[in-house]
Order: C-alpha cells, then structure tokens, then sequence
C-alpha cells in the first residue's frame, strides 16, 4: 500500500468529524458496481480489502476508513464500463447508412448525434467493466488530504466523492511564498539543494517563454556543461528528482505534486518486521509511510519557504458543473 505518487491538498480548517461520523456518512456513499445503463460510477470501500474489520456481523459491513493515530486512510473505487469510441462511430455509420438507403434521403449533422446518443446507450450494457482504486488519507497532523494519484482529474474524482459524502469539506492546493521552479533551479545551478534534500539523476525543464520547448533529462549527472548551458539560456525546471534525508527518492514538480516516490530504506525496515495478517502488515506500513511523509513535508515546504494562508487559494465545488 505504499503511496507511489502524491497530490498534496491543504484542510482550510481542522478535520474535527469523529471517526463514527466520518464513517456513517462513507457508508452512504460506498461503492456499487456499475447498472447496466451506467458509464461509471464511484463509491467508498474497504482500505484492507478483504482484511477490513467488520462493523456488523449481521449486515457484514467493513470499516471504510482505517485510522493509525492522526492519519485515516481512505480508498475510492471507480467502475469504467469499456466502450471504445471507435465502436461507436462504426456501429453509428452503419445504422446511418442504413437510414439513408432505406429512406432514400440525407442524414444530416443533429440526427446523426441523436444516432449516436442511440446507438451509444444500446452498446453500452454489453461493455466490459472496469475498476480502479485511488487511495488517500487524512492527516490531522499536517492539516492535509494526501492523494495516491498522479493524475489531478483522478484525485478530484475522489475529492468530488468526499464532498458528497461530507457535504462540504474545504481544500485548497498548497501555495508556497516561493516558486518551487525558481527554487529548484537555484539548486541546480548551485549543484546543491537544502533543506536534507539532495539532487539526484533526472530533471525536466523548461522555457518559460514556450512550453513546448522542454528538455528531459534521465540517469545522467546533473552538473554537466549541458546542463549548465540550458540553465544559461533561460529554461527552468519543471520537476527535479531528489532524495532525502537518505530515506526516499522521487520526482518534485513545480506544483507540489511529487512523483516516482520510492521508499527504499523504510521499505527494508518494513519488510523485516513478523508480521501475523495482512491487517497488521496494512498497519506496519501505513504508520511508517505517515510518519514518513509528515516529517518529509515538513521539509518540502519548508525549502520552499513555507506555504501560505490556504484560505487565499480554496479549490472550487465543481461537482454542479459535472452534473450539468
């Protein structure tokens, strides 16, 4: 269960629901799987899996949170039903082409998408299903909602889940007083980073004057002339691959999303550890990996000379938006 990619989302204010609560109002929304008629759809389950412990032996309903001291552990299913749309326009051509032979007359624009729309909800009870979970967690320590996830649409899907199922919960996307790019940079120039961060062997960086000129660098030294000249003519990273404090490596970007997290020296601590169910191996590693992770951001954005008010930065409700 080792987190592999972060997303980082600020609590505007302490998270101060009970586990009881917090766990009743899961349970409205816990996940079913996908209707006939249905796309997709998305819902709360167990983090342990087929480990989880049960709330009620009559109903067998599992615990949808997981809770190691200040940290709960949250995990969000999504079903996908599989209808590719190369399908869809096939069977719409055939179904227009059909029309205009049978009735001797021209489908045009509109009633070719109401074809479509047809033709789309015919195929769609027989796609194929497909599931995937993003986990997250809670941390009342650090005032934030860690995501799993290195795709920021995929962390909203679950962060849209939690407010429907808590109301409201505000957030806001971590706002250091320094520019992580510019900061990264410096480092790079000066071939040294601060904060127990350390440069390791992959950059990625680019023109601030055209993003599209973008230069990416991977197992190499980083205190090249090639290097160096990229930074002379002006490109600034984009993401840096650090290590630090000798306990994990990964990718930092210049949103504060990291990637490529790695946990090699915790790891080896873990797996030395007797473990007697996957429970207990669930909770050796989520209270390694979070305490970890606190003592990590603490230095993230401390490098980046701390963050600012959250309430200046609070993520927008667009579950509305969707719906429409």
């Amino acid at each position: 269960m080792w987190f592999k990619n972060l997303r980082l989302y600020c609590l505007v204010s302490p998270f101060d629901l009970s586990i009881e609560e917090l766990e009743a109002s899961l349970a409205e929304h816990s996940f079913t799987p996908c209707a006939s008629y249905e796309k997709s759809r998305i819902g709360w389950v167990s983090p342990l899996g087929d480990a989880a412990p049960i709330i009620d032996e009559e109903d067998v309903t599992p615990m949808l949170t997981h809770v190691i001291g200040d940290y709960i552990m949250l995990c969000a299913q999504k079903q996908d039903r599989l209808l590719p749309a190369s399908v869809v326009r096939e069977a719409t051509a055939e179904r227009v082409a059909e029309l205009e032979q049978r009735q001797a007359r021209k489908i045009y624009r509109k009633e070719k998408r109401e074809i479509q729309d047809d033709v789309f909800s015919a195929l769609l009870p027989r796609a194929f299903p497909r599931s995937s979970k993003t986990f997250a967690y809670i941390s009342r320590a650090d005032n934030l909602l860690v995501v799993d996830s290195a795709s920021a649409p995929r962390a909203e899907e679950l962060i849209n889940l939690l407010r429907d199922s808590l109301g409201s919960i505000p957030l806001a996307i971590p706002d250091s007083k320094r520019a992580p790019g510019a900061v990264m940079t410096h480092w790079l120039k000066n071939g040294k980073a601060t904060d127990h961060f350390e440069i390791h062997d992959a950059c990625e960086l680019v023109n601030p004057l055209d993003a599209t000129n973008v230069v990416r660098c991977k197992n190499q030294e980083l205190d090249g002339d090639e290097i160096e000249a990229h930074l002379a003519a002006g490109k600034q990273v984009k993401q840096l691959n650090v290590r630090w404090n000798n306990q994990l490596n990964c990718n930092i970007l210049d949103d504060l999303s990291i990637k490529q997290l790695q946990f090699e020296e915790i790891k080896e601590e873990a797996e030395s550890f007797d473990e007697e169910s996957a429970a207990q191996k669930f909770d050796q590693e989520f209270s390694l990996m979070t305490l970890q992770l606190s003592a990590f951001f603490k230095s993230l954005f401390n490098a980046f000379g701390g963050l600012e008010d959250p309430d200046k930065k609070v993520l927008p409700d667009n579950r509305n938006k969707e719906e429409a």
